[in-house]
This record gives C-alpha cells, structure tokens and sequence, in this order.
C-alpha cells in the first residue's frame, strides 16, 4: 500500500515540476527537455521501489533536477555560446538547389526526408524549394520557392 501511496505523490510531484518548468508541446520538446523529463521519472521510481522511500528524497531530488535544469536555460540564453552546446543552432540543409552533403551525412538525413517535409508544406518537386532547414528542435522547414 504504500508503494502506491508514493508512487501518487511521486507522479503529482514530477508533473508539479514538468509544468512549472516549460510550457511546450510534446511536438516542440528539444531533446535537453526530454533527457530532463526522463532523469525526473527515474528519480521518482528509484524512490518508489528503492530502499529509500522518503518523500522529502524525492521531492530534494526532482527540484533539484528541476533547478539544474532552469540554472542551465538561464545560461543558454545568457551566454550564446553555452546555448549552442546544449541546444544547438538550425542547419541549412538545402541552399537555393544546392544540397549541403557535408550536414546531410553529419545529420544522417537523406533527400527523402526533406522532400517528405516539403510535401507536408504543399511543395511537390525539388524546384519548388528554396531553403530547407534542420531546426534546433528536429524538424525541417521548408522556405518556398517564389513563384515566377
């Protein structure tokens, strides 16, 4: 019984802090978000089943994961430069007809995925795309080509 009784608060802890902590779609989750999301549900199931059972273990240890968390987001806006190593920066993929292969291979994409992209845009050939941009979150935009 009181397995299920922490697992609750645990559960009601660790969604206190998802929301306290970032307001976006699953969609729009970068990945440092979603490594945080997971580190958070170990820590509460570590404390659920573990030998250890104290809500106030618990709850240290998600704030703290959470703080570590708004600590290093606070920096990446503050400091360019420690944002593009824990977020990154888009990527031009595409640039007016000229694949970037180098990113490509780097990204392991291939020109299907950018064509499946455009597709969901409305563009149906190659000709119709301008730019096409891998995006910090992972998706890829697609920059039209202007019509003539």
């Amino acid at each position: 019984m009181y397995t299920i009784i922490h697992a609750i608060v645990g559960y009601f802890w660790l969604l206190f802090a998802v929301r306290f902590l970032t307001r976006r779609p699953g969609a729009q989750m970068t990945p440092f978000e979603f490594v945080l999301i997971l580190l958070m549900g170990g820590v509460i199931i570590l404390t659920t089943v573990g030998t250890d059972r104290s809500e106030t273990n618990a709850f240290i240890a998600v704030m703290t994961v959470g703080l570590l968390h708004r600590a290093v987001s606070a920096l990446s806006v503050r400091y360019k430069l420690f944002g593009l190593i824990f977020e990154g920066m888009p990527l031009l993929l595409l640039d007016r007809g000229k694949w970037r292969t180098e990113i490509m291979h780097a990204m392991r994409l291939q020109h299907q995925d950018v064509m499946a992209a455009a597709r969901t845009k409305g563009v149906k050939t190659f000709d119709g795309i301008r730019y096409a941009v891998l995006e910090r979150l992972g998706s890829i935009t697609i920059i039209k080509e202007k019509q003539k």
